[in-house]
């Protein structure tokens, strides 16, 4: 098997690369990567980096139509992680290191394609989380969840998608100008940020839900990091996964949860959009 995970001699996708990935950052970050019951390979992938005080994390999905997409979507998330986190480390804002890193993920995807009918292609979701917030950025319908301890959830993403819920925006040399979108959010509290793939999402389309489906953190209690004593965030993320498995499992399934610290103060508490 070559190192994409593809046969050497016919080119096909090898059902069992990269069918299960699970991964922790220094922090407390952790995440679930599953190929599902129904799909051949899976075409999902993550990266999160521990930057400094930053965590930087990105999810992908790579689009079922197009070519080598469990490729597209593995670049993704490997460039945009890494451009933004070295970003970071040179003391960039958040949204600059985003937008710069969803610009490299795109031109890297796009130098995938073979011509302009071969185009690999895939979604994309980012987040940098640090002390003064978490900073989002998106192209497609993979999304980021906002889950506090304590009070409601909501996304932080609005898909792009059109009629009949169809992708209008997608990393890729046939996506056309590329326009990423971006939020800010400042919470008051502490909680998680989730970045997940429609595999997930489409079980459990809303905050509450998702959040439900995780055990909720106790206060005051150490429960950031993956080693606690109930498995941290690790264990929730392989609970969001393993839920939707059981739900059906139709389609690879990715599940990265960032913790937030929260802040203090006035003036704290707010988003933004882009």
């Amino acid at each position: 098997m070559a190192p994409d995970g593809r046969c050497w001699d016919c080119g096909a996708a090898q059902p069992s690369f990269r069918s299960r990935l699970e991964t922790t950052a220094a922090g407390g970050a952790a995440g679930v990567s599953d190929r599902g019951l129904r799909r051949g390979a899976n075409a999902d992938a993550m990266g999160v980096v521990a930057a400094g005080g930053w965590t930087v994390g990105v999810v992908c999905d790579g689009v079922s139509m197009s070519p080598r997409s469990d490729r597209a979507a593995l670049v993704a998330a490997q460039v945009g992680a890494s451009v933004a986190a070295a970003r970071l480390r040179e003391g960039r804002l958040p949204e600059i290191a985003l937008d710069d890193a969803v610009g490299r993920a795109g031109r890297a995807v796009a130098a995938l394609a073979a011509s302009a009918d071969a185009a690999p292609a895939c979604t994309y979701v980012a987040a940098a989380v640090g002390a003064g917030g978490v900073w989002v950025s998106w192209v497609g319908d993979s999304r980021a969840y906002w889950l506090p301890d304590e009070g409601p959830g909501f996304a932080l993403t609005e898909d792009d998608t059109g009629a009949h819920d169809a992708l209008s925006a997608w990393l890729g040399a046939d996506a056309g100008d590329l326009e990423g979108r971006a939020r800010s959010y400042r919470p008051s509290g502490p909680g998680r940020l989730l970045l997940c793939t429609d595999g997930l999402w489409r079980y459990l389309s809303s905050a509450e839900e998702l959040r439900a489906a995780v055990p909720r953190r106790r206060p005051g209690s150490a429960a950031d990091g993956p080693l606690r004593a109930d498995g941290g965030l690790l264990a929730d993320a392989r609970g969001l996964v393993r839920h939707a498995l059981d739900a059906g499992g139709h389609d690879n399934v990715t599940a990265l949860l960032i913790p937030v610290d929260g802040c203090a103060g006035r003036g704290c508490a707010g988003a933004d959009s882009g």
